[in-house]
Formats: C-alpha cells, structure tokens, sequence
C-alpha cells in the first residue's frame, strides 16, 4: 500500500504539472525564436548598407545591435539548457524512486508466489476451510482466500504498469539528453557568431576612426538639426498651450488644457506603455533615448531625444496610436517631419521623404503616414521617433510594445 501510495504522489506531483512545464519551455522557445528573427532582419540591413561598399556609422549601430541580440539569444539559450537540466534531473529522480518501488514490488509478489506454490494443493485449501471453528471463521477464510487472490493479480498489474511507466521514462530521459546536447552545441555556434559580430564591429570602427574629422562636421551639423527640430516642437507645444486656455477663457497656465475628447485620448495613451504599435512594420533600434557616447568620436556625448530605427528601403512610417495631425514641416537634412497629438502627449517623426497626411488630420494608430527617406549614399533607411508629453521628452523604447 504504501508503494502504490508512492505512485500516486509521484503521478500528483510530476505528472500534473507537465501542462504548466510545456507552456514554460514554449515560452522560452517563442522568445528564442523572436530573437533569431531580430539577427536575421539586422544582418539583412547591414547587407543593405553594404552595398556601397562604404563603411558608416549606421552599419556600425547595426552592427551593436545585432551584437546585443546574440548576447540575447545566447541568455535565450542557456536559459533553455538550464530548463532542460532540472527536467533531466526530475525524471532521473521519477526512475530511480520508481526503480526501488518496482524491485520492492517484485520481492513481495515472489514471495507470496512462494506460499501459493507450497499451498498449491486443492486438499489444503479444503482442510483450511473444514478446520474452522465454526461457520463464520469459516466464511472469513474463504474471503481471505480470495482477497490474497485478487491481491495478487493487483501487484502483478501494478508491476507491469510500473515497468511500462519506467520504460517511459527512459526513453524521455534519452530525448531530453539528446535536447541537451543540441542546445549546448547551438551555444557554442552563437558563441562564435558573436565573437565573429565583434571583430567586423572593431573593424568598422578602427575604419571609420580614420574619417573623424569629417565625421565631427556630420555630428555639428546633426546638432544643428536637432536643435532647428526642438525649437520647433516647443514652439508648437507653446502656441498649442496658448491657443487651448485662450479656448476655454481662462489665463495662459502653461499646460495643455484638455477637451473631454482630448482627455480620453490622453489617458488611453498614457496607459499603453509598453504596448504601442512600433511606427515602422519592421526596424531596429540603432540609437537610444538620451545621452550616451558617440560611437566612434572619443569624448564626445551625444544627446537623443528619441530613438533612431532602421528599417527597409521603402518603409512607410506609420501613427504609434489615434491622434490629430498637428504640424507637418521641412528641416534641412532631415526632410520632413510630422507631429501628431494624442491629448497631453506628442509624437513626433522625422526623416520622412513623402508626407501622406495633412495637419488636421485625424489618424489611426498603425495608418501609415509617409514614406521614411533612404540615404543612398548610405543605402540606410532611419526614421527617427520622439514621445513628449507636454514639454518633457519620454524615451520612445519604453513605449513600445517588446
């Protein structure tokens, strides 16, 4: 009794949780998958840059990038190998329990074997019976008699679905070995991808270290248009502020003042974060939200208000949520930008070659609204994303979905 007790425990305590198992190692692999994904778009980006057989600075933030996926999918990994371990070490722990039970099992079925073989004669069971006392002991024989019968045939079930359970186990034990070895082996091959990712990332900059200067005059120039584009956001932000308590009668507060439309905008938005739309269809983060080191010029910081994406020659920008279409307006060597309210918060997108909306335009979040511009020179396609909220710039990458 206290073996078959055993089983059931281990049935409760192994088997039951394998739906709770499988949806944990899915996830692991749904997330190893998305990384992999990410490689493969970043090193078709980087052949894309490549093509003008010049090295840049967009290729080397590609490069970063893909750097920082592997060591990703490397965490992904190992992530899947420890997973692997402890099922390993569970079912290992399953055979060997289950092993003591079924030895225990076949003693105690041996030896009752061996006193049914030596009472194996008719005469003695019929003398059992005749020698009772009376007709009751009489009647509690014969049960007895039939209740090590019938105990009998339940060790041998017992013992043969132990041995299939067992065989079971096995076998599952083989395969996730097997998993094991594969994934150690992946991780060896993505161990050398990123070890090659980092040699064409030194050399790229050791390349671009030799055009410092000319890129010191690409960076005063970038400062430059940043500056015209800050300039002009916070002018709109200040007419908006102006022209909204002018609206509602009341004194210049400086804040935005809401419509009740405006408000439910405003509040759905700020509630999103982490889940807005990303404004391209496919992209990649080269450059984060605030100050950093440049990439190659030593000692020189740089401050991004937003985020920079790459994506595919051709792609289309597109609203991160519903909104009205504020402003639409050109800067010198960053094309057009569009700036879309959604209540107190802004969004705004630079780098965008062909405009297909109009200020006053009310928009749908995913509704593409231009076509991102393509440095040829480069053979780069960058749209460039802020979020503010009132005068205050929010880091876009919290914003969007993962």
């Amino acid at each position: 009794m206290k073996i078959i007790a055993r089983i059931l425990f281990l049935f409760v305590a192994f088997m039951l949780p394998l739906c709770a198992v499988a949806q944990t190692k899915a996830d692991l692999e749904k997330k190893k998958k998305k990384t992999i994904n990410e490689i493969n778009y970043t090193n078709k980006l980087i052949e894309e840059t490549r093509k003008n057989q010049k090295e840049s600075e967009n290729n080397l933030a590609l490069l970063g990038s893909q750097i920082s996926s592997r060591k990703e999918l490397i965490s992904d990994i190992n992530n899947e190998i420890a997973f692997v371990s402890e099922r390993i070490k569970e079912t290992e722990s399953i055979i060997a329990m289950m092993t003591e039970d079924l030895e225990n099992l076949k003693l105690s079925y041996a030896r009752m074997l061996q006193i049914a073989w030596k009472n194996r004669n008719k005469n003695n069971e019929i003398m059992f019976l005749l020698s009772s006392k009376d007709f009751n002991q009489s009647y509690l024989r014969l049960k007895y008699m039939q209740q090590m019968a019938d105990y009998r045939k339940r060790q041998l079930v017992a013992i043969n679905a132990i041995k299939a359970f067992l065989e079971r186990q096995k076998e599952k034990l083989v395969a996730q070995k097997d998993e094991h070895q594969k994934l150690l082996d992946e991780e060896k091959v993505e161990a050398k991808n990123l070890e090659n990712a980092r040699r064409q990332q030194e050399n790229t900059l050791a390349k671009l270290k030799g055009k410092e200067a000319d890129l010191k005059k690409q960076l005063a120039e970038k400062n430059k248009q940043k500056q015209q584009l800050q300039a002009a956001i916070e002018k709109l932000i200040a007419e908006e502020v102006k022209k909204s308590s002018a609206s509602k009668g009341k004194a210049n507060t400086g804040k935005y003042e809401l419509t009740p439309e405006e408000k439910i905008v405003s509040d759905n938005f700020g509630s999103n974060v982490g889940k807005l739309p990303w404004p391209v269809q496919r992209g990649v983060i080269v450059s984060r939200f605030g100050k950093q080191p440049h990439p190659v010029i030593s000692g020189v910081e740089i401050d991004n208000k937003g985020i920079d994406i790459s994506t595919t020659t051709g792609s289309d920008a597109r609203a991160v949520f519903d909104g009205e279409v504020r402003k639409v307006f050109s800067i010198p060597g960053t094309q057009n930008a569009v700036i879309i309210r959604h209540g107190e918060y802004l969004s705004v997108y630079t780098h965008i070659d062909k405009v297909y909306v109009s200020v006053g335009d009310k928009v749908k979040a995913k509704q593409a609204i231009g076509k991102i511009y393509t440095d040829d020179a480069e053979n780069k396609t960058v749209l460039h994303l802020e979020i503010w909220k009132g005068s205050a710039t929010l880091n876009p990458a919290n914003w969007l979905a993962k």
